[in-house]
């Protein structure tokens, strides 16, 4: 899958010319003309990475940045032409991954992107994560999350979702279930559907509509990467922006 950027810049002609560079560099790209429009496309697509404009009319870079920290962990790459001092460390000390100061070359943001990319994945793999799209497990403190939303699972829950996650989309039947989170010794098919039930209660919006845990009748469960959708209660409105 190509990695997704979301580029949220009130610049249409710019906007433009660098979407169109990015696609040619092979990124899937996602574009928002300003800050509500941009969190509706981050809370809805789940994009890899953003990059967010600071000077945009109504809703400022800032705010949209802070509003994307409260969602996840997202990396984020500031693009301004404020190069004060004051002005990165702000970006920085709202979390952003980089600060790149306008004007600057297209090859030069690429490169960036990949170094905050790269560099994210080094972590991910260093802290002992493993992931499937937005579900990420941090495998020593056993900890689950999906789109930056905290899961609190039981130990045989977090073991049912490490299994689908290591298998990368691929379909697990009831009997791979069985022995690999339950071991040899059992043979209950029921079981295995009680816990699916149960974990999709807390990793589904509407575990009736499953997005993330899927069956595939006749064959067994699968796993895939969403997108999330959160509930109406939760999702940006332009009245709350």
């Amino acid at each position: 899958m190509k990695t997704k950027i979301l580029l949220v810049d009130d610049d249409q002609n710019l906007s433009n010319l660098l979407s169109q560079y990015l696609r040619q560099s092979n990124f899937e790209v996602l574009a928002a003309p300003n800050g509500p429009a941009g969190l509706r496309l981050a809370y809805n697509e789940r994009p890899d990475l953003v990059l967010l404009d600071v000077m945009m009319p109504g809703m400022d870079g800032w705010e949209v940045c802070t509003r994307l920290r409260e969602l996840s962990d997202i990396p984020v790459i500031m693009l301004t032409a404020k190069a004060a001092e004051a002005d990165k460390l702000r970006g920085f000390q709202l979390g952003v991954d980089d600060y790149v100061t306008k004007p600057y070359s297209f090859v030069e943001l690429v490169a960036r992107i990949q170094a905050v990319l790269g560099r994210v994945k080094k972590e991910h793999k260093e802290a002992g994560y493993i992931a499937h799209g937005e579900i990420v497990l941090n495998m020593e403190k056993y900890q689950a999350t999906v789109g930056g939303r905290n899961l609190v699972l039981t130990p045989t829950e977090f073991r049912l979702l490490e299994v689908l996650v290591r298998r990368k989309g691929r379909v697990a039947s009831e009997s791979d279930l069985i022995r690999e989170v339950w071991g040899n010794e059992r043979n209950d098919p029921a079981l295995v559907r009680r816990y699916i039930l149960m974990l999709r209660k807390k990793l589904e919006v509407d575990p009736a509509e499953p997005v993330w845990v899927r069956t595939v009748r006749g064959f067994g469960y699968r796993l895939d990467t969403g997108p999330l959708k959160l509930p109406e209660d939760n999702k940006p409105s332009d009245n709350k922006l």
